[in-house]
């Protein structure tokens, strides 16, 4: 049995780690390969090759990354060809893997996509193409399937892949401890990305939402969740919150969930961090700057009143979001700062959030998902797994 992959980011990385964990616990003899990161090759997939380099968002942010991104299109198109996997999985990275799962589907290999393309919020079109190539659609949350099914695409909510993924490693305290943070002051999570274009629009402005919130409390911490391949180079604003704070913003590497999990509040960039966030049921104020070219060219096709992932699963804003102009360090601050100081307001928070979290579905998803996948290969090869 061959399962070819392709994601694109850290959180489509993570994604195929469990899935490929779970297609080899169902499948032992199972060869799994594609692009990813580490992830991926950890549980035992084979890179062909590696996602580094490729993760940007935006329309006009991508255009520098277009020559690499188009030989990794070439080089995957062309492994394809000549292994001839019995399905290939593309997981989330839309702009990418939308045209390759058409190619791929042209050699006559049945397409499986798992987090399927956000087609609810913009490019709804790209459903009336996703019937031509997609054997069976696999989203992560619940008002998805009906959409697809609308459409005539074969789809299974199989719920959302961070349920069994966001434990922590080690209890609160201890973590606090480790850390060298105080057990009872109050602190705000900072989590400014996963990529580096956005973490440079993003972080700077987050520093400046501390450094008001730690005056309006001064007993404050804050601890900052870097993500993989994220520099200091592109921390170095955290300097002037060092400076204006007295004390040093502890920054943490790969333990997003120890971090999450230890705050009373969550600074986030938008994205897959909102749904970890979530699942923790951390109070969190949700932002998000793209470069106005892309913003202005993308707003026209968006279909949906919010951006933040929790507002739009619980079909209302229940935490603040703040985007392009109106993300500035004094509404993110005066947000933060309500949550820590007006705890009904932050209990009623945490209450939606974890309605939020029951809608993602139980635990599970990434075996339901290798169920799905090894369902379709099979069926490919004439037979059953």
């Amino acid at each position: 049995m061959k399962v070819m992959l392709s994601c694109g980011e850290p959180s489509g990385d993570v994604y195929a780690g469990a899935l490929t964990s779970e297609i080899r616990r169902l499948e032992p003899t199972a060869e799994v390969f594609g692009l990813g990161g580490a992830c991926l090759a950890s549980a035992g997939g084979r890179l062909v090759a590696d996602y580094r380099g490729l993760a940007v968002t935006g329309l006009t942010e991508v255009l520098p990354a277009l020559p690499r991104l188009w030989a990794t299109y070439r080089r995957l198109l062309r492994v394809a060809g000549e292994e001839r996997p019995d399905v290939f999985v593309a997981i989330d990275y839309s702009g990418f893997n939308f045209r390759l799962c058409r190619a791929i589907a042209a050699l006559g290999i049945p397409v499986v996509y798992y987090v399927s393309p956000q087609v609810w919020a913009w490019r709804r079109g790209r459903l009336k193409a996703m019937q031509r190539f997609v054997t069976r659609a696999l989203v992560i949350f619940p008002f998805e399937e009906r959409l697809y099914r609308d459409r005539g695409i074969p789809v299974t909510f199989v719920g959302h892949p961070l349920l069994d993924l966001a434990t922590p490693t080690v209890p609160r305290d201890a973590f606090r401890q480790e850390q060298g943070l105080d057990l009872q002051a109050p602190t705000v999570a900072v989590l400014p990305g996963s990529r580096s274009n956005e973490v440079r629009r993003i972080l700077p402005d987050l520093v400046g939402a501390a450094e008001r919130i730690a005056r309006a409390v001064p007993t404050v911490q804050f601890v900052v969740a870097r993500a993989p391949h994220v520099t200091d180079a592109l921390l170095e604003p955290l300097r002037a919150l060092a400076i204006a704070t007295s004390r040093p913003a502890c920054i943490v590497d790969g333990r997003t969930n120890d971090v999450l999990a230890a705050a009373d509040v969550v600074l986030t960039a938008s994205g897959t961090a909102t749904v970890q966030t979530a699942i923790h049921e951390r109070p969190m104020v949700v932002v998000y700057r793209l470069s106005p070219l892309t913003y202005l060219l993308g707003r026209r096709f968006v279909r949906v009143d919010a951006f933040g992932m929790v507002n739009l699963v619980a079909g209302r804003k229940i935490v603040p979001e703040f985007l392009q102009e109106d993300f500035t360090p004094e509404v993110v601050a005066a947000e933060a700062v309500r949550f820590l100081t007006d705890q009904p307001h932050a209990e009623r928070a945490r209450d939606d959030l974890r309605a939020v979290r029951k809608k993602l579905g139980g635990s599970g998803a990434s075996r339901r998902a290798a169920e799905q996948v090894l369902a379709v290969a099979a069926e490919a090869r004439g037979g059953s797994v």
